[in-house]
Formats: C-alpha cells, sequence, structure tokens
C-alpha cells in the first residue's frame, strides 16, 4: 500500500509533503505546532482567533487588560455597541504574534494562518480587514478563510502588495460554497490557490445543520473535484474531517486529492496550546462522549465534549474584555439567553444557560473542549501508564505517522513510562 509520503502537494511552483495542520484556535494551534509541519516539510497554521488574547497569554501585553479597564462603565450594561476593539492594536496584536512565528520558521514547508470570519468583533469588515493585511504584513505564506467564509474577502485586500503573492485558500463543505465564492471574487481576478473541503466529522464549527450526519466526506470532495475539472480551474483540494490515519489520507490521494488537512491528533501533542489536564479528557473520550450542538453564538453547530464545562454555564458576558462575537449592533446570542435567564432566576446566585455559551471566555479559558467525530480513538495512538493517564505525544510523531503509516496501522510512542496497556 502506499504512504503518503509516496505524494506532494504543488501550490504554484513548489511542492510540499501534502500534510496541512489545521487551524485550531484560541491558542490551541500554537506556533510550535505550525513550526512543526514547516520544519518538515508540510503546512501548519496558526490561527487568528482571539488574537490579541493570545498575544496577552504568550508576549505579556496587556490588551486584554486595557480593553477592559476603558470599557469597565459598561460592563453591566446589556448593550454593548461601544465596546469596540482599537484597529491599530489589533494590527499591532497580530502581525507580532505573525512574525514572530515566522522569524522562527526553518524547513521548506508554509505556515498559513486561519482566518475565522465569524469573528465580527462589533465591526465586521474593518476588523476583518485589519486581521488579513496586518498577518500579510508581518509575512504570512498563506491564509486560509474560515468559518464564516466571508464572500467579500479577497476585495479587502485587493490592493495589497502581496495579494497575488500570499497563498489564500478557503474553507467549503458543499459545491454551492465554492461556486459563490468564486463568483464573488471574480472581479479581482484571483483564484483561490487551494481549497479545503471540510466534512461533517471536523471539529469545532461544523459546515453543515443539525442534519450534518446525512452528509459524505468523499461525496462532497468527488462532486467538488468534478466541478473543478469541468470547469479547467487550477486549485487543489485538501481533504479534511475524518483523516485519522495515514491510510485513510491515502485513500483521498488515490482519487487525485492534492492533500488532506487533520487535527484531531494533534489536540495530544505536547506543542499543541491544550492544557495537559484537559488533554487527558481527549484521551479517555468514548464515542457517546462527544456531540454536536448548537450553543455557540456564531449560529453553527459545533462537535465538542459532553462534559465541557462551558456547557451550561451562565457565567456573565465578558464583552468589555473580549467581545470577538458581537456583530454590528454589538448583540450576540449569549446576551439574549443569558439576559432571558437572568430575568427568570432573579434571586439565583449562579444561573444556567442551557442553550448558549459565552464562546469567547470558555475559549480563552480552555473550557470549551471542541473536537473532531474521532477524538474517542485517540487512546489507540498512545499509552496508558499505572496511573491510568495517557502519554502525552511530540507533534513530529504524530506527522511522521501520518507520512509513513501504511495498512490503517498507528504507531506508538516510545514509552517515558512504566505502562499498563497501550
Amino acid at each position: 500500500m502506499k504512504r503518503v509520503d509516496d505524494y506532494r502537494l504543488k501550490l504554484g511552483d513548489r511542492e510540499f509533503v501534502p500534510i496541512m495542520i489545521g487551524g485550531m484556535g484560541v491558542d490551541i494551534s500554537t506556533s510550535d505546532l505550525s513550526l512543526i509541519a514547516a520544519g518538515l516539510g508540510g503546512i501548519g497554521h496558526i490561527s487568528d482567533a482571539m488574537v490579541p488574547t493570545v498575544s496577552d497569554r504568550r508576549y505579556d501585553t496587556k490588551y486584554v487588560r486595557d480593553k477592559l479597564k476603558l470599557y469597565k462603565h459598561n460592563v453591566t450594561n446589556s448593550n454593548k455597541s461601544d465596546v469596540q476593539f482599537d484597529l491599530a492594536l489589533l494590527a499591532e496584536a497580530t502581525e507580532a504574534h505573525v512574525r514572530n512565528t515566522m522569524e522562527r520558521k526553518r524547513g521548506d514547508g508554509l505556515i498559513f494562518i486561519n482566518c475565522m470570519e465569524k469573528l465580527t468583533m462589533n465591526g465586521p469588515k474593518d476588523t476583518l480587514r485589519v486581521r488579513l493585511r496586518s498577518a500579510m504584513d508581518a509575512g504570512i505564506d498563506g491564509i486560509t478563510l474560515a468559518a464564516g467564509l466571508h464572500l467579500g474577502s479577497f476585495a479587502l485586500i485587493e490592493d495589497h502588495p502581496r495579494f497575488r503573492d500570499v497563498k489564500l485558500g478557503i474553507i467549503v463543505s458543499s459545491l454551492r460554497a465554492l461556486q459563490l465564492f468564486i463568483k464573488k471574487s471574480a472581479r479581482t481576478q484571483r483564484l483561490p490557490d487551494y481549497v479545503v473541503v471540510e466534512g461533517p466529522l471536523a471539529g469545532g464549527h461544523l459546515g453543515f445543520g443539525m442534519d450534518w450526519a446525512e452528509y459524505d466526506l468523499h461525496t462532497i470532495v468527488a462532486e467538488i473535484s468534478a466541478w473543478i475539472k469541468a470547469e479547467q480551474l487550477d486549485i487543489p483540494v485538501i481533504a479534511a474531517g475524518g483523516v485519522f490515519t495515514g491510510s485513510d489520507a491515502v485513500r483521498f490521494l488515490e482519487t487525485g486529492v492534492a492533500g488532506v488537512q487533520v487535527a484531531t491528533r494533534f489536540t495530544v501533542t505536547h506543542e499543541c496550546g491544550l492544557p495537559a489536564d484537559v488533554q487527558q479528557h481527549y484521551f479517555a473520550a468514548a464515542e457517546s462522549d462527544i456531540e454536536v450542538n448548537t450553543i455557540s453564538p456564531t449560529g453553527y453547530p459545533m462537535r465538542m465534549l459532553k462534559s465541557s464545562p462551558a456547557i451550561g454555564d451562565g457565567i456573565r458576558p465578558n464583552c468589555e474584555a473580549y467581545g470577538y462575537l458581537l456583530d454590528a449592533n454589538g448583540s450576540c446570542s449569549y446576551i439574549t439567553a443569558y439576559n432571558r435567564e437572568l430575568a427568570l432566576h432573579p434571586d439565583a446566585k449562579r444561573i444556567k444557560v442551557m442553550d448558549k455559551t459565552c464562546l469567547c471566555t470558555q475559549m480563552r479559558n480552555f473550557d470549551c473542549w471542541t473536537c473532531g467525530h474521532y477524538t474517542y480513538r485517540l487512546k489507540d495512538t498512545s499509552i496508558r501508564a499505572a496511573d491510568g493517564s495517557y502519554q502525552i505525544l511530540s507533534a513530529e510523531h504524530v506527522f511522521k505517522d501520518y507520512q509513513f503509516s501504511t495498512d490503517d496501522t498507528i504507531a506508538l510512542p516510545v514509552p517515558e513510562y512504566a505502562t499498563t496497556e497501550a
């Protein structure tokens, strides 16, 4: 059987190992994780989700503290329309994160940034423009537009000097989404350099409704690939969502797909930003512990562990400090849900909000445990210690297992301690 390493992903005039590590926010796809992929000849992502918050954690800045101080007078006000991001500071945070990552890059691979377009930030167009342009200014190799697919994204950066230099890709879950984007972007005379086709088994936000189980990645990939070929377009297709082994990847590559995007198996690596105790929850999960729900204020279904502390946690909206999901009018569906429960239970010391979550705070605190469908198989990729915990893996080990494994096998790590079982 062939290996992933028998294939190459061609972008422009360069070739890469056809493995792309997906962009997981907030600060889950870290710089360190992306650097491993690039160093091994593949493509890694950092995420720009809540990048000022990430900057505070990684580079000792004070963006969140200063924003809260500026708008503290508004904390008890349900109207958040006055809570605005300073665009200059947003650009500063984005540039610092990207530049710090790019300066450390080694190897023949690339580093992209995943741009979550549903982060409307009380100024959807202006904040998106700043995030895109700042990443380009700081030298990012490529941008993947995700979670929302703003059809006018290319137009926001078409006058940037790197517009035809930087790699620009989009994530879609249907042929119709791809067709709409290409039609809307036609005026810029710029096609996407790649399209990531994300299926229903992916982690986090899904590009499907609650009928997600009726769809199949192989079918969607085949439909999109056929259309691209019929239109004689040169757009590499990258399959994503449920690609758990190197053999899974090969099955897509054999059909002519250019590469695969993977993420779930990297959530339990040292280089991932998830805290070690949360990683153990991922290892221990059974299939029945995973659900797709609608608690995200974005309006998209989201896959996560049922035990996520974010579910039902009725914390006060923290928009003055964060506010990444506020729409152009300063509204968020969590605020509405929170105020409803507050009115129904005025004497409660702590209310529960079951239908929505304060996604900004919960993601920042690593309490919203989004995951891929096959997270329950992570225990089969590691070794269990005598105390019941699983060995955290290295990103290089996981990457190379994808690259070189055959026959649906998964290479276990070299034991670091006394074990009980694999």
